[in-house]
């Protein structure tokens, strides 16, 4: 499947496509406000960055015990309830008075349900789409994760203009509100993927799995690390210049965008395959600018051309796929949202602590330098893995048949 026409006429996969791009404005909408209410109130970047990037941080611990779940619970009620849980957790975020403790309880808590998200949406989409159009589905979510972050940040900061920031996170409600109606509308019920009731054991069993094969291990990490801490370099964008910030993360989301129609619709398989390593070089690299302190339209231009490297996870996608069992596929994908989602969390936290001793130009570089490092030496336990041995098909049949028996 390589046609665009053809991908939307896949039935279910346009509503699937519409609620998941209000989901992403909301989300936009709802961190950038949430950021901008706790730098006014506390003029502290750590705090700020935390705020944006906060509930990834509860990511991991979800799929430590909840994200059994992705592949056997009903995808269109989880999907719903999840939606309207961040609705009712954003709506919150809004009221006048909050502590700003009691805000990042809240965050938690919507990091916990979202570790459970990813999971039944990538599990659900995999059943959507036949095999040869998941690269391209897979991608145009990419892009409009991406486009809905452009508008969704722009607008943002436009709100964030005439209106206040909790009149902007009740907006950002009411979309995550029209993102479950979309989903209990437009997707039909479908019983779980796998049998047997989700428990912190069966989570525990699966994780293990999946992590057993060290081509995996390879690819959750390359997925993982160098993405989450150039994450770390944009949750500073509010602290470099707060009055740009809704540009910069515009900029970001544009070449985002950018990348994922590049590798999703016009990279040949051979081609992309090698296309890894440099994209996840390019993504860090013009973050090393910063260091500079340079102004706008400069910083806006290395933010758009450094996310076009973010192209390469949907090739790190299609890898973890194809070393995946289709039973596994939910989890597998949930287990990489989360700890990706986690490593943004932990970035942005390390970030803002390094930004508070130096500068917030000073931490994009830092942690842009260690982002390349990362990238260099998966890269070279890649090669070394693939010269000692293909992957064991043995492996994946005994995956198989451990998801089979159950706990």
């Amino acid at each position: 499947m390589r046609s665009y026409r053809e991908l939307f006429r896949t039935p279910e996969y346009t509503p699937f496509f519409f609620s998941f791009a209000a989901q992403n404005a909301a989300l936009t909408i709802g961190g950038l406000s949430l950021a901008t209410l706790v730098y006014r109130a506390t003029d502290s970047p750590l705090l700020s960055a935390v705020s944006m990037f906060g509930p990834q941080l509860a990511q991991m611990l979800g799929a430590t015990f909840f994200l059994s779940g992705a592949d056997r619970l009903p995808p269109r009620v989880t999907l719903t309830g999840i939606n309207l849980a961040f609705a009712v957790c954003t709506a919150l975020l809004a009221l006048p008075g909050l502590p700003i403790g009691a805000a990042f309880g809240v965050v938690f808590l919507q990091g916990l349900i979202a570790s459970l998200g990813g999971g039944v949406s990538g599990g659900l989409l995999n059943e959507i789409l036949p095999k040869s159009g998941y690269l391209l589905g897979r991608s145009v979510f990419n892009m409009v994760s991406g486009l809905m972050q452009v508008v969704g940040f722009a607008t943002g900061g436009a709100l964030l203009v005439l209106l206040s920031p909790r009149v902007c996170l009740l907006l950002a409600a009411a979309l995550y509100a029209i993102a479950a109606l979309g989903i209990r509308l437009g997707l039909t019920a479908r019983p779980p993927r796998a049998s047997g009731r989700p428990s912190v054991r069966a989570t525990w069993q699966t994780n293990a799995l999946l992590w057993s094969s060290r081509p995996r291990r390879l690819t959750y990490l390359g997925m993982w690390l160098p993405n989450g801490l150039v994450v770390g370099c944009e949750s500073l964008f509010v602290s470099y210049d707060s009055g740009s910030a809704g540009a910069l993360f515009s900029c970001a989301a544009l070449g985002m965008f950018v990348g994922d129609l590049t590798v999703g619709r016009f990279l040949p398989p051979a081609l992309r395959a090698r296309m890894d390593v440099p994209l996840r070089i390019l993504l860090a690299t013009p973050y090393l600018l910063f260091a500079l302190r340079p102004g706008m339209p400069w910083v806006a231009i290395a933010a758009c051309v450094a996310s076009v490297g973010f192209g390469a996870t949907l090739i790190q996608q299609e890898r973890l796929m194809a070393l995946t069992p289709d039973e596994l596929a939910g989890h597998a994908l949930g287990l990489r949202g989360a700890g990706m989602l986690t490593m943004q969390g932990v970035a942005a936290v390390l970030a803002g602590s390094v930004a508070q001793l130096t500068s917030p130009a000073t931490a994009m570089a830092v942690m842009a330098t260690a982002s390349i490092s990362v990238t260099v030496a998966l890269s070279a336990a890649g090669r070394r893995e693939e010269r000692r041995r293909p992957v064991s098909r043995v492996e994946e049949e005994s995956a198989r048949c451990a998801v089979r028996r159950g706990p």
